[in-house]
This record gives structure tokens, C-alpha cells and sequence, in this order.
């Protein structure tokens, strides 16, 4: 007789017994104090052939046995999942005949529908698992397959080797997309969720690439599976991501837009939209979204220095100037904001002109890098690059000698455009 027909004698034979006890209401759930006994000798029996990797039909029909007698035993020994793995190291076995792996996976099928009942904290597992068979024992037909997965990563509980078993659905998606379902949809999400989750790994990467004939396509498909349902955040993360991968900052800002709408206080969906609206020259939306992040973490010093960079960018100089100060005064080491003070007072000169007092404030940029230089940070050698670049633009020896300005004199910087920076330099020559 086939295990799995002798499995099913075992199953029938106490739902039998169960319906007797009821009908003569002799005890509820059929298991008497001399049951009891009974149960704990078979559960021993199935346990000692477990412990001695007795992985055959005998194991398997015992703990058949004692999840018949009493389907909810001993929820703390997980036998449910020791009889998978029974069945599952049997049916891998070298030795297995192709009928008797057959006979396993009707088998293991039988358990699944059983142990989801009775081990609800791994029925996510069950579920995947039952689809694993269903395509790889016995090929069922991939609908069958497919729903089985996506039932059991439904339940949102912890999936062991929750990747591979991802990337099988997202295969079966894959090979089964037509115009008539949505399988690609479902299946870029998975391998986009699975770069994010596994950011080293690039096959998750490659996956998503033969997907799509190019990165617009992908873009485009992402952009379509948020549509499908736009107040899911995690699809509109996962579109965001992947415009950001592929730099298509414009289509980025929609997503992010949303998402900051929908969860005010997360900072990192401020600092990718900060970044989407700076690199779509969208300056104005930018310094409010790097305000906001100022808001939300007012300890980060980039976001001063990124602000900087924006008033700089549209020659509110002062104001620049303003927040690389703060951001200074979180880091007083930090030698970056440094030295974009002194490009602020090199653009201020260059835009200006170049008469005396535009070389004076040359001079003053020159200063500032020398005093990045000196910090010894990222920027020094930069910094002294500015220096060496800007020899030919300071005022010269003769220059302060027509103006009668000795050495270690102070000129306080003048002149229709410098009122902002109210500084002085000193004469060195």
C-alpha cells in the first residue's frame, strides 16, 4: 500500500473515533487519561525516530499518528514542522523512487492543510513551502503554484530564506507574464523589494533588467504597478526608487511628493525629495524641503550645508553665508563649510569686477582657504588649489603701496556689491 493511502487509513480511522466519542459525548476532544498515556508514548516513539534522523515511512505514518490523535499536542514540540522536514529529507533522498517522492508530496500537501490549522505561527512557511511543491514535486500548473506563495507571504509573518522563496514567484511571474495579467508588474515589484532589502546582491538587479527592454520601460511599469494603487506608500516608495536609481528626477518628485504628504516625519523621504527637486533645478521646492529636513533634524549639518549650496546657487551670498555658519557650529572641525565661504567671496569678486576693492575681497577668499587648508580636512588639497589659482587676483605690493595701507593694516571691506560681508583683511606683504 502507497504511504500516502496509508496516511489517510491513519487520518480516517481517528476522525472516526472522533465522531464516536462525540456522539456519545463520553469527552469533547475524544482523548481520555488512558488516551493521554497513549498519545505520549506514540509522540515519544515519533520523537526518538526524529532524534535518530529515521527519516522513512515509519516516521513519517507515527507522527501522522500522533497529529491525528490530537491534532493541537504539544504545540511547544513544533511537530508539525519536525514531519515536514521528515518528509522533505525523504523525498530528497537518492534512493527515493519517482513514485515514492509522489506519494511524499501528496503527503506533505495532507500535512499543510492540517498544520495551517494548528500552527498558525508558521503557516507563512507552510504556505510557501506547499507552493515549492506544488512546482518543483510536482509541477503542478503555475496558477495553482503562484497562489499558494502569495498566500503565505500575505500573512506578513517571517519567512525562513524569505529571498529564495521570493524569487521563485518572481520567476513563475516572470515566465507566465502576458498582456492579459499582470505577472511582470508583480514581478519587478518582488526583485525591487528584493534590491532593497539585499542592495549587494545583483542579481536581484539583473532580474529586474530582463524585465524591461530598457530603464524607461522599467520606470514606466513601476509607475503603472503604483497607479494600479496609489495610496499603497510602498509601491510609491518603490517607484520613487527606482526613478532615483535610473536619475530620472522629474518622474521621482510625483512618488516622493506623496509620500511626504502621507508620512510628514520621515526624513529620509524629505532628503530624496530635497535632492529630486535640486537636481530638476526646482530651487524654491528644494530650500523649503531642506527647511523642513532642518525642522525634523536640526543636528545634521549637511542639510545646513546643502541649503548653503542652494542660496549660493541664485547669489543670495549672505544668506549662504548664514547657514554654513550653523552648520559650523555643529561641527567647528568641519573644513567644507570653510571653504564654500570662500567661494561665496570669490563669486562675490568675480561677479563685481576687478578694481581694488574687488581685489580685496579676492584677498579675503584667499584667506578663508588658507584657513580650510589648515584645518586638514577632505579639502585642504582643494582648497590650496583655490589658493595658487587665485595668486593673480589679490592686490599687490604696489597696489596697497599707492594707497599708502602699511604691512599689518586693516581694510574693511567697501564697495556697492560687498555691503553683506562686513570683514576685514590684513595686510601681509
Amino acid at each position: 500500500m502507497k504511504i500516502v493511502n496509508r496516511i489517510l487509513v491513519v487520518l480516517l480511522t481517528f476522525l472516526s473515533v472522533a465522531s464516536a466519542a462525540s456522539t456519545k459525548n463520553v469527552n469533547k476532544n475524544f482523548v481520555t487519561e488512558s488516551d493521554s498515556l497513549s498519545l505520549m508514548a506514540e509522540v515519544s516513539l515519533f520523537f526518538e525516530a526524529y532524534k535518530n534522523k529515521q527519516y522513512d515511512d515509519w516516521t513519517i505514518e507515527q507522527g501522522f499518528k500522533v497529529i491525528s490523535m490530537k491534532p493541537d499536542a504539544y504545540p511547544e514540540l513544533h511537530i508539525y514542522r519536525k514531519l515536514e522536514k521528515v518528509i522533505w529529507a525523504a523525498h530528497d533522498d537518492s534512493t527515493t523512487s519517482e513514485e515514492m517522492k509522489k506519494n511524499l508530496a501528496d503527503s506533505v500537501l495532507i500535512l499543510y492543510n492540517k498544520a495551517i490549522k494548528y500552527d498558525t505561527a508558521y503557516v507563512g512557511n507552510y504556505l510557501v513551502h506547499k507552493g515549492y511543491v506544488l512546482e518543483t514535486w510536482l509541477k503542478a500548473p503555475p496558477d495553482s503554484s503562484i497562489a499558494a506563495y502569495e498566500k503565505g507571504f500575505a500573512t506578513g509573518q517571517k519567512i525562513n530564506s524569505k529571498s529564495y522563496y521570493m524569487d521563485r514567484l518572481g520567476q513563475l511571474y516572470a515566465n507566465n507574464a502576458t498582456d492579459e495579467n499582470s505577472y511582470k508588474i508583480k514581478a519587478l515589484e518582488i526583485y525591487s523589494k528584493l534590491s532593497e532589502d539585499e542592495p549587494e546582491n545583483p542579481r536581484w538587479t539583473e532580474r529586474m533588467a530582463s524585465l524591461a527592454e530598457d530603464e524607461d520601460q522599467l520606470i514606466d511599469i513601476m509607475h503603472k504597478s503604483w497607479l494600479m494603487n496609489k495610496d499603497n506608500k510602498e509601491k510609491a516608495w518603490r517607484y520613487a526608487s527606482t526613478c532615483i536609481k535610473y536619475r530620472a528626477w522629474d518622474k521621482a518628485i510625483e512618488p516622493l511628493e506623496f509620500l511626504t504628504e502621507k508620512e510628514p516625519n520621515v526624513i529620509n523621504y524629505w532628503k530624496e525629495l530635497s535632492r529630486a527637486y535640486e537636481k530638476s533645478d526646482k530651487v524654491d521646492k528644494a530650500i523649503s524641503a531642506y527647511k523642513k529636513l532642518i525642522n525634523l533634524e536640526p543636528n545634521n549639518r549637511d542639510n545646513y550645508v546643502n541649503l548653503a549650496l542652494l542660496y549660493k546657487k541664485i547669489d543670495q551670498l549672505a544668506v549662504a553665508r548664514s547657514y554654513l555658519h550653523k552648520a559650523l557650529k555643529i561641527s567647528p572641525d568641519w573644513d567644507y563649510p570653510v571653504y564654500i565661504e570662500g567661494t561665496l567671496y570669490e563669486q562675490a569678486a568675480r561677479d563685481c569686477g576687478f578694481k581694488f576693492e574687488d581685489k580685496v575681497v579676492y584677498q579675503l577668499a584667499v584667506d578663508t582657504y588658507r584657513k580650510a587648508q589648515h584645518m586638514g580636512g577632505n579639502y585642504s588639497e582643494t582648497a590650496a588649489e583655490r589658493v595658487n589659482a587665485l595668486k593673480n587676483s589679490v592686490p599687490t605690493k604696489e597696489d596697497y603701496f599707492f594707497r599708502h595701507y602699511k604691512n599689518n593694516d586693516k581694510i574693511k571691506i567697501g564697495g556697492k556689491c560687498y555691503g553683506w560681508i562686513n570683514k576685514t583683511i590684513t595686510v601681509r606683504y
